[in-house]
C-alpha cells in the first residue's frame, strides 16, 4: 500500500516530484506507507521515523547552501502555500489577542487580514503585540488558549490515549516535529538524547530557530514558544517534554520524554537581552525584562 505524506521540502538534499495536487507547496516526502500484514498507520509511523532517523529535513531554506544563513544573518525562506496557511491560521488566532489590554485606549490594534494575507514577518509583528501590556504568565497563558483553539473538542484526552508517555511515543512525536513545525522554527533534525538513563531517538535539534532569529526576542522565544509549548505538551497532553534554547547560536534541543525544570530554576529565565536585535531590549538590564513576572 502506498502512503504519500505531502509537506513541500527535499529530504537529505534530493527534491522529489510531489504526487499531491497542491504543487505550491513547500514540503513533501513520498514514500510506502506499509508493507503486507502492518496496518497504514503502522506504515506511516515507520516512514516518518525512518526518514527522521537517517535525514534532516530542509524546508523553504532559499540560501545558496540549503542551510540556515550563519549568527548575525537573516535566514531566507521562500514559502509555499502550506507554510502561509499555517502562518495565517495561528496569526489570526493571536490577533484577536494582540494588545487588547489596550484596545479599550488606543482603538484596534489588530493586523487583520485573511488567511494568505500573513506572512512570516507578519506573523512575528503578532506575536510582538500579544506581549504588549501582558505580564510573563499572561502571555504564556494566550498561547496555551491559542493552542487549545486549535483542536478539537477532547483532543487532550485523546492524545492522551493515544500516546501514553511510552519511549515509541516520545520518539514518534518527536519524528512529526520535524515535517509538521519546519515552517515555526526552521530546519530540524530526530537525534539521540538520554532519557531517564536510557537513550534514545525522542530529540531533535533545531538548527536555527527561525521564531527566536526574526524576533531577535528572548522574552519572545521563552514566553511564547518554550514555556507554553512545554507545559502544553507535558500537562495538555501528558507528554513531558523539554526545549533547551542556546542563545549563542539560535539552536534549540527539545527532548520528548524529559520533564522540564521548575520556572525559577530554568537557566532560560536568566538570559539578558539581544540588545543589538531587539527592539525592545533592555541594555541596563542584566535579564531580559520580558523574562520577568
Amino acid at each position: 500500500m502506498e502512503a504519500v505524506v505531502g509537506f513541500g521540502c527535499s529530504i537529505g538534499g534530493a527534491p522529489h516530484r510531489p504526487l499531491a495536487t497542491n504543487s505550491s507547496s513547500s514540503c513533501f516526502i513520498v514514500g510506502r506507507g506499509s508493507r503486507r500484514g502492518t496496518t497504514p498507520a503502522a506504515g506511516i509511523i515507520n516512514l516518518i521515523t525512518t526518514t527522521t532517523a537517517t535525514t534532516s529535513i530542509t524546508c523553504g531554506i532559499a540560501e545558496p547552501s540549503g542551510e540556515p544563513a550563519p549568527l548575525g544573518q537573516k535566514t531566507r525562506y521562500k514559502d509555499g502555500l502550506l507554510e502561509k496557511m499555517f502562518m495565517g491560521l495561528f496569526a489570526r488566532k493571536m490577533d484577536k489577542y494582540s494588545s487588547a489590554s489596550s484596545s479599550s485606549s488606543q482603538g484596534n490594534n489588530n493586523i487583520g487580514g485573511g488567511l494568505l494575507d500573513y506572512d512570516y514577518d507578519k506573523f512575528v509583528e503578532v506575536s510582538k503585540k500579544v506581549m504588549q501590556g501582558r505580564s510573563r504568565k499572561q502571555q504564556q497563558q494566550v498561547v496555551r488558549e491559542v493552542l487549545l483553539s486549535m483542536l478539537p473538542p477532547g483532543a487532550p484526552a485523546q492524545f492522551r490515549k493515544l500516546f501514553p508517555p511510552t519511549k515509541w511515543a516520545e520518539e514518534f512525536n518527536a519524528a512529526l516535529t520535524v515535517p509538521f513545525f519546519h515552517w515555526l522554527v526552521g530546519p530540524s533534525e530526530v537525534v539521540e538524547v538520554e532519557v531517564n538513563g536510557e537513550k534514545q531517538r525522542s530529540g531533535v535539534h533545531i538548527k536555527k530557530c527561525r521564531y527566536l532569529e526574526n524576533s531577535g526576542c528572548v522574552g519572545m522565544c521563552v514566553n511564547m514558544c518554550k514555556i507554553p509549548t512545554q507545559d502544553f505538551f507535558t500537562n495538555e497532553f501528558g507528554l513531558p517534554l523539554t526545549m533547551i534554547p542556546n542563545f549563542e547560536d539560535m539552536s534549540c534541543e527539545m527532548v520528548y520524554g524529559q520533564t522540564p525544570p521548575p520556572i525559577e530554576e530554568d537557566p532560560a529565565m536568566l538570559q539578558p537581552c539581544y540588545t543589538t536585535m531587539c527592539s525592545m531590549a533592555n541594555s541596563n538590564s542584566s535579564v531580559c525584562p520580558k523574562l520577568q513576572a
